[in-house]
């Protein structure tokens, strides 16, 4: 049956109808996955219209997923970071909910006390496997929602769960009628669904999820979860690996509706940020990561940059950025993360050059190597470190950010840069191989240059 699209003036199928594909042996789509090499990226160059939807907005799963690799966070750590969350996230509600385990007695604690903030967002949700015993968890903790386990591909399927997909599909779907008849939403997980056989597992079960939705008038989300890290944006790349074409069928040829559509992305192939952003443009509302990235393997898609990547798409400036440095520096000092120096917008050095050529630079106009205001946006200045490499210029750069220079002109051919320059040089030519600390240069600084300390 067709039906006229208003948007786009064209008549369209308004009924697509993909059932079950059931198969005696998995589809495991070795041609790309054959795990004794690399795997591919076939394209067949079709293309999926971009359609953003009005609303985007990020969920957080720190608490879960996030744990599952690294020592257990303390329920004081955990509220503190909630707490932190809905800093960054605002009364606007850009991180909307954050998805809680609720297994052990200090996973209940941690969403109890979490709870009592009060807060809209993020909403405290829950995540349970597929289990109709583990409801009652749900129910006790009071929560309107909760994450159930429903994988999708045939390496889950069949060589994890030893089922065929129309056992899978059923007993998800068991699972999913009991959620409804609890009058709680329920948020599948698509596991590994950039390695499903789309058409015949991924819409079908999608299809029949949003019937049981209509029926219960409940809604029913699903999350798309790039479990591996497969998913590729590139324009007219093939599913299953095809982050638009994934959206889109989910849209257009399931009826999901973009509001109760989730991207959840791991970054094996530094692809979290970028397919995260794809997948909001393409037609889902969230997209879903951790604090700091972490997680599983090479961990979840960093909230940080969600948040960033959200002011660049939508141009909004009411959010207070300073929350991500604050966010960090918990990290640091009180859960004691060690944070790589050079991961973008929170390790040490990120905004810190060493090239002498970019202080110069940094000495001129810091807009030429500074990727914004990093003063203003993450209460971090630009900064350089002191090697061999730094030269005249990023010896007076360190100089004037770290000292009170405002009434002393300190330029790349001060006498007192120059011989403190001379002494880095001799300090290489000795064998020195790391960069100079703090203490070691404001030592030179007041041995050189003593007008900058006078009272």
């Amino acid at each position: 049956m067709l039906q006229f699209d208003k948007r786009r003036r064209c008549l369209e199928q308004e009924d697509y109808a993909f059932e079950l594909k059931e198969q005696a042996e998995p589809n495991l789509f070795r041609d790309i996955f054959s795990y004794g090499q690399v795997p591919k990226t076939p394209f067949n160059y079709r293309l999926n219209p971009m359609k953003s939807p009005d609303e985007i907005w990020i969920t957080d799963t720190t608490f879960r997923d996030g744990q599952q690799s690294r020592n257990p966070f303390t329920v004081q750590q955990i509220v503190d970071l909630y707490e932190m969350m809905h800093r960054l996230g605002g009364e606007q509600g850009l991180i909307r909910q954050c998805e809680f385990f609720l297994y052990t007695d200090k996973d209940k604690e941690a969403v109890t006390k979490c709870l009592e903030k009060g807060y809209k967002y993020p909403e405290v949700t829950g995540w349970i496997r597929a289990n109709k015993k583990d409801f009652a968890l749900v129910k006790e903790m009071g929560l309107k929602e909760t994450g159930i386990l429903t994988s999708a591909s045939d390496y889950h399927i069949f060589l994890k769960l030893g089922k065929t997909r129309k056992q899978a599909m059923e007993g998800y779907l068991d699972i999913v009628r009991a959620a409804l008849d609890e009058g709680i939403i329920p948020r599948c997980h698509f596991e590994d669904i950039t390695r499903a056989d789309f058409y015949g597992f991924v819409a079908p079960f999608a299809k029949e999820l949003m019937r049981l939705s209509a029926e219960s008038k409940i809604p029913i989300k699903i999350r798309a979860c790039d479990t591996m890290g497969y998913g590729v944006s590139f324009p007219g790349a093939m599913l299953p690996r095809s982050v638009p074409g994934i959206i889109y069928g989910l849209i257009h040829f399931a009826g999901v509706p973009s509001e109760n559509l989730e991207w959840h992305g791991h970054n094996d192939f530094y692809r979290a940020v970028s397919n995260a952003a794809n997948a909001w443009l393409y037609g889902c509302c969230c997209a879903n990561g951790t604090l700091l990235g972490i997680g599983e393997r090479t961990g979840n898609t960093p909230i940080e940059a969600l948040v960033i990547e959200y002011m660049m798409l939508r141009g909004e400036d009411h959010i207070d950025t300073t929350i991500i440095t604050d966010i960090a520096d918990y990290f640091r000092n009180e859960v004691g993360d060690v944070i790589p120096p050079n991961q973008p917008l929170i390790g040490e050095n990120f905004n810190v050059t060493l090239a002498g050529i970019h202080s110069d630079g940094l000495l001129k106009n810091e807009e030429i190597y500074n990727i914004f205001d990093t003063k203003k946006l993450l209460k971090r200045p630009p900064g350089v470190a002191v090697n061999d490499k730094s030269g005249a210029a990023g010896i007076a750069h360190w100089v004037k950010s770290h000292t009170k220079s405002e009434n002393v002109e300190i330029t790349k051919t001060h006498p007192g840069i120059l011989k403190i320059q001379e002494w880095v040089v001799e300090q290489y030519k000795q064998g020195r191989v790391t960069t100079m600390s703090s203490g070691e240069m404001m030592e030179q600084a007041k041995k050189h240059l003593p007008e900058l300390f006078q009272k």
